[in-house]
């Protein structure tokens, strides 16, 4: 008990101390004052995770389509206001894509930046959503390990990059991210519009393809930073790098089993696969897009919803 004592007394301190070296200008900023908030929100996710599933247990699935495409539409407006308030506020501020130290100056565009990244980190407490719609409509199949992992970690480890590093080069991987977030929530919002538009989106594996990538060139970035001693905290750079990794590895599980299984090894049965990884970056794989493995039969129970 002694230990544990130690422990947390040391991780307060810890914490207090990590205080002193947080960026100032963001102290005051909603949800940035202190943890707590972040951390009681995705508390109360991992217990509808709980929750859910059993209260929807002897319901009725909600279907929601109309909300669906309302909410994919706005993270699609969210998600690109983010990604070009980024890329004009680095290039006036003369940023650099290679090596980009944080400054906590005033300076328009540097506040601009950092108010671009906290809209980033709001929208990863926003796509919790994706987690809600799937449990009301009882596709408990598509919330999986990655889609969990995914989204309980980039909301408490964004709030920790807006507290500490609210610039520099935090810029370069949210800009890319929010970039693919506008073609995943486009996606998603015509695939909710129904299954006439199964015909115009046959580039869903595309996204999985563009995700990977994404990790790779974020482990290239970091690294090279890392490498030339880039002025920027080498702490959050192994931390991206070791996220990173776990990323790739998870994604490349669900797109070998999407897209590469063999289909006499992918069904039993004559039952769709579900391996528990079904979905991509937002965690999303919506059964409207059922042709992308051919399952007419499981698109006829769509459509009858």
């Amino acid at each position: 008990m002694e230990a544990v004592t130690h422990l947390v007394n040391d991780t307060v301190e810890f914490y207090k101390w990590g205080l002193t070296i947080a960026d100032k200008r963001v102290e005051s900023w909603p949800m940035m004052s202190s943890p707590v908030p972040t951390l009681a929100i995705s508390c109360l996710y991992l217990l509808f995770l709980w929750a859910g599933p059993r209260y929807m247990q002897d319901r009725q699935p909600y279907i929601l389509r109309k909300t669906l495409i309302v909410y994919n539409f706005s993270m699609v407006v969210l998600n690109f206001y983010i990604a070009k308030e980024l890329l004009l506020a680095s290039r006036a501020a003369g940023y650099s894509y290679l090596c980009q130290p944080v400054s906590s100056s005033h300076d328009v565009n540097e506040v601009r930046i950092a108010s671009a990244l906290w809209w980033y980190y709001i929208s990863k407490g926003v796509e919790f959503l994706d987690t809600v719609f799937f449990i009301l409509r009882k596709k408990f199949t598509q919330v999986s390990f990655l889609h969990v992992y995914h989204h309980c970690t980039m909301f408490i480890l964004w709030w920790i990059g807006i507290k500490w590093v609210p610039g520099g080069q935090s810029f370069f991987g949210a800009t890319i991210n929010s970039s693919i977030h506008v073609l995943m929530y486009g996606y998603y919002g015509l695939a909710a519009l129904g299954p006439q538009m199964q015909k115009y989106l046959w580039w869903k594996k595309y996204l999985t393809i563009i995700q990977m990538i994404q990790f790779h060139v974020t482990i290239g970035h970091a690294g090279h930073s890392l490498y030339t001693g880039c002025p920027f905290p080498a702490w959050m750079q192994w931390a991206l790098i070791g996220y990173a990794v776990t990323f790739i590895i998870l994604f490349a599980n669900f797109y070998y089993h999407a897209y590469r299984r063999k289909p006499s090894s992918a069904q039993k049965g004559g039952k769709p696969v579900a391996n528990g990884t079904s979905v991509v970056a937002n965690g999303h794989s919506k059964v409207e897009e059922v042709e992308d493995n051919g399952k007419r039969q499981k698109r006829g129970r769509e459509k009858r919803e």
